[in-house]
Parts: structure tokens; sequence; C-alpha cells
């Protein structure tokens, strides 16, 4: 993982769990183990994800977390 990928990660967490008023811990939590949003999701598509606005994003890891059984 590259710095800017690091950095990216946070953002992602932090800017979801201000969405859901959760703790970023809380939502990384659910973003890593079973559900491997993290190193399964937002890591391997970073270079489009990044392209991205940041209401875009919230929304379409949101979905994400959905999708993989997490209810927010």
């Amino acid at each position: 993982m590259t710095k800017e990928q690091l950095d990216f990660a946070v953002f992602c967490v932090e800017n979801v769990a201000d969405s859901l008023n959760m703790t970023g811990d809380e939502v990384y939590r659910l973003m890593v183990g079973e559900t491997n949003i993290l190193d399964g999701y937002i890591i391997p598509f970073y270079d489009a994800l990044h392209t991205q606005g940041k209401e875009y994003i919230v929304w379409e890891l949101i979905r994400v977390m959905r999708e993989r059984g997490i209810n927010i």
C-alpha cells in the first residue's frame, strides 16, 4: 500500500464515519475482517475511486457496506 492509498483509506473511513455519525474506529472495524472492504475494495479500486467527489465516495462505500451485510 502506498502512502497515497493509505491517506485515501483514512479519508474514506473518516468521511463514512462522519456521514453515519460513528467513530472512525467503529467504521474501520466494519471495513476490515470478514467484509474485506478496506483491502478488497478501497485499495484495489483506489485509481478509480480517488478521482471521484467526496459525496460519491461516501455513498458508494455505504452501498458496499450494506451489500456486504453491514446493517447501517
